[in-house]
């Protein structure tokens, strides 16, 4: 019966020599046939061969560093080299002594200024776009600060009566149909204010600031003429284009029969232009009793002796 059975297949013929699968390939194709795992007996392939095996092994990893995952770690950054750190540093000296050079120039000016009576003003005001220094609080007088709120009150009355006047006359121009009387009132609007401030508000500023007897008389001259403007464009008679150039009460009733909101708005023209020569009139009268009672009187008469002597001479 045994012949009838094939030989088993478990039952090696002749001692094979064991092979070492992860050998390099000579010695694996020496041993044909050998199982993979040392034993033939275990697994072998169809023909009789083991297939050969690459080496796939990979080139481990370089090692991370120690503080591969600490966001706090220290990072070196390359510094410059000694030539780039002296020559900023050469750099940053000039601009240093330019600075000083330049603060120093300024210094001296501001000496030299301040020597010769020049004071530097700073524009200060309105807040929101500076085109004039104005600052009572600290540069005028405590018992002069309030007839200096009183002036500045006239000074922004009479931009409002002008810029009103505009208006008026805008309506009675738009009515009646004459530009003329329009374009004065844009002129006495763009001559008018800019005019006040420099001929006497300025004047009667530094005058309270550095009690200057010049000062007060120059304020004086202009601002009489200031009240009797304002008098006048309050009453508009009909001497310069029958008087419509400015809001006052003879073209207020003259036009309240036909328009009557143009009347309206000369009606509003005239009320202003008297009170502004009602506060202006205030003002002149509380400088003046300053002016007598501190003795300055008397200083602007002996300089105009002085002048008119000199003069003279």
């Amino acid at each position: 019966m045994a012949g009838r059975y094939d030989r088993n297949p478990f039952d090696e013929e002749e001692e094979e020599e064991e092979v070492n699968p992860f050998a390099d390939g000579n010695a694996r194709g020496k041993a044909g046939g050998q199982s993979m795992f040392g034993g033939g007996s275990f697994y072998t392939t169809t023909t009789g061969r083991v297939p050969p095996v690459t080496n796939s092994r990979l080139s481990p990893l370089p090692p991370e560093p120690a503080d591969f995952y600490n966001p706090t770690a220290p990072v070196d950054i390359p510094l410059d080299d000694d030539a780039d750190l002296r020559k900023r540093e050469r750099e940053l000296q000039a601009k240093e002594a330019e600075l000083k050079r330049r603060e120093q120039e300024v210094r001296r000016k501001e000496e030299a200024a301040a020597r010769a009576g020049i004071v530097l003003e700073e524009k200060n005001w309105p807040p929101f776009f500076p085109i004039i220094h104005h600052d009572i609080a600290n540069e005028i007088p405590v018992h002069l600060q309030k007839l200096q709120y009183v002036a500045f009150t006239t000074l922004l009355g009479l931009t409002f009566t002008l810029l009103w006047n505009v208006i008026a006359v805008t309506t009675a121009w738009i009515r009646e149909g004459d530009a003329q009387i329009w374009f004065l009132a844009v002129i006495y609007f763009i001559s008018g204010v800019p005019g006040a401030y420099f001929l006497w508000y300025r004047p009667l500023y530094r005058a309270f600031r550095k009690e200057s007897a010049l000062k007060f008389g120059w304020f004086f001259l202009f601002y009489l003429i200031h009240i009797g403007f304002c008098m006048f464009a309050a009453i508009a008679p009909p001497v310069v284009f029958r008087g419509k150039s400015l809001a006052g009460i003879l073209p207020a009733i003259d036009l309240i029969g036909r328009q009557v909101l143009v009347g309206i708005f000369y009606f509003i023209g005239f009320g202003l232009f008297c009170l502004e020569s009602v506060l202006s009139i205030w003002v002149i009268q509380h400088v003046y009793m300053y002016f007598r009672g501190s003795g300055k009187a008397a200083e602007i008469k002996r300089d105009a002796a002085r002048g008119a002597l000199r003069a003279a001479i």
